[in-house]
């Protein structure tokens, strides 16, 4: 996913691939790297996928993690009683939603605090990627609504699954990929201008100008 020199989201690239493995998620990167993304994005957002963080670290070692916080949220509270969800939902919000890192900070040891005795699976699988949690405070306040969750890219596949779940027999895999094309290209046209687009540096994209500051995955 893309933004034109006006903020307007595009489709830049969709493949194929092998059970989330690391050689899928490079085959990918290589070859938006082949077709002009020559500089590497500063942000990469993503969930627990595989291969993608081992590939990404391959082929573009300066970008910056951030795991999506919907899909840690879902994980830790999977770990939980039912009791307790409802609070446990409310306080992992304070910690992404807080206006500053410190003050994250302090919502993520409160949480930890509050729930490492009874619940240590749950917080285990919340700080075992502490390093990857917090990398949106880095970027511009605007932009924070659209880089801490994969969000953009899961609402667009919602609608490709519902259609594969549907179809049958969808054929040879170069349809199938059409059909998936056509799809997202259809979504596209839903895609919103981000908020604070006038911070993000131009680059070039197949000879029209993109602003590839964050890859989402």
């Amino acid at each position: 996913m893309g933004a034109d020199e006006n903020g307007k989201k595009e489709l830049i690239s969709v493949t194929d691939g092998y059970s989330e493995s690391t050689i899928s998620w490079k085959e990918i990167l290589l070859q938006m790297k082949s077709q002009g993304l020559e500089q590497a994005p500063k942000l990469a957002i993503g969930d627990g996928a595989l291969g993608f963080w081992k590939a990404l670290s391959e082929v573009f070692p300066t970008t910056k993690h951030q795991r999506c916080w919907v899909h840690k949220s879902r994980n830790i509270i999977d770990k939980m009683a039912h009791s307790v969800t409802n609070k446990a939902s409310l306080l992992l919000k304070d910690i992404y939603m807080a206006d500053t890192k410190s003050n994250a900070m302090k919502a993520y040891n409160h949480f930890i605090n509050t729930y490492e005795d009874k619940y240590e699976k749950a917080v285990l699988a919340l700080t075992k990627d502490e390093d990857s949690l917090f990398s949106f405070y880095d970027f511009p306040a605007k932009h924070w609504t659209h880089i801490r969750t994969t969000n953009p890219i899961e609402s667009t596949f919602a609608t490709v699954r519902l259609r594969t779940k549907r179809t049958k027999g969808m054929g040879t895999r170069k349809a199938t990929l059409s059909m998936v094309w056509k799809l997202c290209q259809e979504a596209e046209k839903k895609w919103y201008k981000p908020r604070g687009s006038e911070y993000m540096p131009v680059k070039y994209w197949k000879g029209y100008s993109v602003k590839m500051r964050y890859l989402r995955m």
